[in-house]
């Protein structure tokens, strides 16, 4: 009996050589393995043809709390061919939604963001230390510290785990636009679609532009476990101040650092209060980071390094010094507020003025 042709999505196009030498080897199934830096939590990565991957989904957000984000990648403008120049995806997350609104917001995008080929979209909630992602080169990939829970979900999807599963990734392939298609050839719902409605750049930017969606830079990709989370947040409890954050996720407060390194890189328009509440966000990264274990704190410190780096070298009149909150317990001495950034706005420096900062 002839094997049944896998369901790539109309976004992946193996080379006709490799279809050939290779006929039968692709199967839906997954694998998965224990996740680098962090010992309680598992990677799955799966293949399961185009027509599952909306019901994977369901099913995954049902695993979820009440409420998550939608990670959305895509090009914002198409690669050409294999050149030095080529452009990078760009990652976008949305804030955190209730995920029923979520899905029923994805629905008359799901079939386009699934069988597009510069198109990557998931799920997660970094609370609890679960994320499923259906990437460019249409594979999923979900980490969780729950892998019985994975499990269960994927084999009542039909996906059994399959140890020598392969990949498109494994083989040469070319990405295609749903635009790449003729359209006479286009089955439904595209082929009633205009132009513009196939065009990936449109409809992901009216997703983005929708829910609010934010870029996140690529280096800023990192996974923190439910039971990570767990202990930050017990570590916050420890002071009245940082306790307020301790049921949030911990990875948002990583990321806002970052964004308010940008901000006082490009200018600060803040005042002084605001500008305060920044360094406020270092302070509580440093006060978990030195009272979980050894290798979290580690890995804390190693995410915020760069940021702290552009930070430092961004920071001018450092033989002076903000005066820091005094009742924060931190071994480390607290670089960021020794000296005060470059680039401040008018009121800004109006509050430092008032303050006496430029005195002689």
């Amino acid at each position: 009996m002839p094997a049944v042709p896998f369901d790539f999505p109309l976004g992946i196009a193996l080379w006709s050589s490799e279809l050939r030498a290779n006929r039968g080897r692709f199967v839906e199934g997954y694998n998965y393995s224990r996740l680098e830096n962090s010992g309680d939590s598992f990677r799955f990565t799966a293949m399961a043809g185009a027509g599952r991957i909306a019901e994977l989904l369901r099913s995954f957000a049902a695993c979820l709390p009440e409420e998550s984000f939608l990670i959305l990648e895509f090009y914002q403008e198409e690669p050409e061919g294999e050149t030095k120049d080529n452009p990078s995806p760009v990652v976008y997350y949305s804030p955190y939604l209730l995920t029923e609104e979520i899905l029923a917001f994805l629905e008359p995008y799901l079939p386009r963001l699934i069988h597009d080929g510069f198109v990557g979209f998931g799920l997660a909630n970094n609370r609890e230390g679960m994320e499923l992602f259906y990437s460019e080169e249409k594979v999923l990939t979900c980490f969780t510290s729950n892998q019985i829970q994975i499990m269960n979900m994927l084999a009542r999807s039909g996906l059994a785990h399959t140890p020598d599963l392969v990949f498109p990734t494994d083989f040469g392939h070319d990405h295609l636009s749903l635009l790449c298609h003729p359209a006479h050839q286009l089955p439904e719902p595209f082929a009633s679609m205009a132009e513009q409605d196939l065009d990936y750049v449109q409809f992901c930017q009216e997703l983005t532009d929708q829910l609010e969606m934010y870029p996140v830079e690529e280096n800023l990709a990192f996974f923190l476990s439910k039971k990570e989370q767990d202990q930050i947040g017990a570590r916050l409890c420890h002071h009245p101040e940082f306790a307020e954050f301790a049921e949030e996720d911990f990875g948002s407060l990583l990321l806002d650092w970052n964004d308010f390194v940008d901000e006082c890189t490009t200018g600060f328009q803040g005042d002084l209060w605001e500008y305060r509440q920044g360094l406020k966000l270092r302070d509580v990264i440093q006060f978990a980071a030195e009272g979980v274990v050894a290798e979290l704190g580690r890995k804390l410190l190693e995410i915020v390094a760069e940021a702290d780096e552009r930070f430092r070298t961004n920071l001018i009149d450092c033989r002076k010094r903000l005066d820091p909150p005094g009742d924060i317990p931190v071994r480390e001495e607290r670089f960021w507020y020794q000296g005060m950034v470059r680039n401040q706005g008018a009121e800004l420096r109006r509050d430092l003025i008032r303050h006496g900062w430029y005195r002689p």
